[in-house]
This record gives C-alpha cells, sequence and structure tokens, in this order.
C-alpha cells in the first residue's frame, strides 16, 4: 500500500513555481497588480489575465502611505482605496473564486491592514482564500517574529527584502530566514523606476545578485524598475525571478493587453 505524499505547504508552492521556469531556462515572471485598479469589478479578470502568463501572482493591497512605491503605484493605491478596497474585500474576492488559478499568490501589504484583521485571524482567512504568503515592506526583520509566527502556522511564506546596501551579516540573516523566495530590490529607492542605470543593469547590481545567490537557500527574484524584455534577458542566469510591478500597472492603466505586455518580456 502506498502512502500519500504529505502535503505540500502554501509557502513551498511559490519556490516551487519559481524553479520551475528556472528549469525551462528562463528566469521566473512575476506579475503585480494593485487590488481595484483600475475597477474594483475588473479584478478578477485581471488577476486571471496575470496568472494566465506569471509564474507567481503579487496583489499589492492598496494604503494611503505606501512609502516603497513610487508614483505609479501611489496612483493605484489611491484609485483603489477611493472604490473602497480593503484587505477583507481582496480575501472574499480571492474566496469566491470559481477555481483556483495554478500560479501562487502572494499578497504584498504593509502593515497597519495586516494588524487591522489580526494576527490570529489573519493567516487562517488567507489560507482559505488560496494565498501562499506576504511581503510587507516596513515590518523590519527585528519586529517580525509575531508576524512570521503566525503565518506558520498555516505554511505561509513571509517573504523578506533585501536591497544593495544590505551589510553582509544582515544579508546573510535575512536570507537564512526567507521564505517563498528573496526579493532583493535592484536599487535604492522605491518601485517604478524609468531613468538611471538600471535601464541597461549595470555589472554590480548582477555581482549583488550574485551575492544574494550565495546566501540564500530558496530563490532570488529581482524586483524595481523592471519593465523590459531587455532587463529580463540580461538577468537570465544571475537570479531565478524577476517582479514586474509598476510596468504592469501602467498598462492596466491604459486599459491595454496585460498577456501581450507580460508575454513580451520573454
Amino acid at each position: 500500500m502506498t502512502q500519500e505524499a504529505p502535503p505540500v505547504a502554501p509557502c513551498d508552492t511559490i519556490s516551487a513555481a519559481i524553479q520551475a521556469a528556472v528549469a525551462k531556462g528562463r528566469p521566473a515572471l512575476v506579475g503585480f497588480l494593485t487590488a481595484g485598479f483600475p475597477t474594483r469589478r475588473e479584478f478578477k479578470a485581471n488577476l486571471a489575465a496575470v496568472a494566465s502568463v506569471c509564474d507567481v501572482v503579487e496583489i499589492g493591497v492598496p494604503f494611503s502611505d505606501p512609502m516603497a512605491d513610487g508614483t505609479t503605484i501611489q496612483r493605484a493605491s489611491f484609485v483603489a482605496l477611493n472604490d473602497g478596497v480593503t484587505l477583507t474585500w481582496i480575501l472574499e474576492e480571492l474566496n469566491s473564486l470559481e477555481s483556483r488559478h495554478t500560479a501562487p499568490i502572494i499578497l504584498m501589504s504593509y502593515l497597519n491592514p495586516l494588524l487591522c484583521i489580526g494576527l490570529e485571524a489573519l493567516p487562517r482567512a488567507a489560507a482559505a482564500a488560496g494565498v501562499a504568503g506576504f511581503i510587507v515592506p516596513d515590518l523590519p526583520f527585528e519586529e517580525s517574529g509575531d508576524l512570521k509566527r503566525a503565518l506558520q502556522h498555516e505554511g505561509l511564506a513571509l517573504v523578506q527584502m533585501v536591497t544593495p546596501v544590505t551589510p553582509p551579516e544582515r544579508l546573510a540573516m535575512l536570507c537564512r530566514e526567507a521564505k517563498g523566495f528573496v526579493y532583493a530590490v535592484t536599487m535604492t529607492g522605491t518601485t517604478g523606476a524609468q531613468n538611471g542605470s538600471l535601464t541597461e543593469v549595470p555589472p554590480e547590481v548582477l555581482e549583488y545578485m550574485a551575492r544574494v545567490k550565495a546566501c540564500s537557500s530558496v530563490p532570488v527574484c529581482a524586483g524595481f524598475g523592471i519593465r523590459s524584455r531587455e532587463q529580463v534577458a540580461r538577468f537570465a542566469g544571475h537570479v531565478d525571478g524577476v517582479v514586474v510591478g509598476s510596468a504592469l500597472v501602467e498598462v492596466l492603466e491604459r486599459g491595454e493587453d496585460v498577456r501581450a505586455f507580460l508575454r513580451s518580456l520573454r
């Protein structure tokens, strides 16, 4: 009599999806959209479009003070908040999907919306809605213990973020504690940069990615300012995946074909 394999923890589905893309010879594509933008009624359709092309989907929970985000995502958050989008609404929408998407879903949220639901109720509600993990950009690692333990009860990931100026000892610690993947921010500053050195991905950024990869036992994804096929190709072989955020939100804002844009990056 064969034994059934133990269930896969949600956090491990994130790593597996990224590794599956790498096995096909390309970086995984992590697509970001702000929940409820451009409108609430389009959320499920836009999510389906992103999930049909991307390996992992990152859903932004709109917040009034998104300090890590540039003007594009700030603008999207403002519109979504004015349309009544909340974390509770997002979880309800995900729960009501007729079928779950194959691409794992991560929520990118600042800390306050998570605390409003509560650390006891949040993991259960998120797991029930098919969420595999969280990115919380305003939560320092030293203060993340309560949330991390709460998420672990449901097998959910707390993705760690590192930057080019993260000291080596701290980089090693964050990579050691990361679940799902390590989010390697490509530059200091906010999301959505269109100008400057990242356009051509300078060697020092790739050297920094190599340092992160050397520390991490989970996949490493580069994010902030990635918006072209050329950039994705430059990162290939240096990271396991790339996060496309502001550029994708701009495509949604313009009402263009989300699938076509995402496919153009490969």
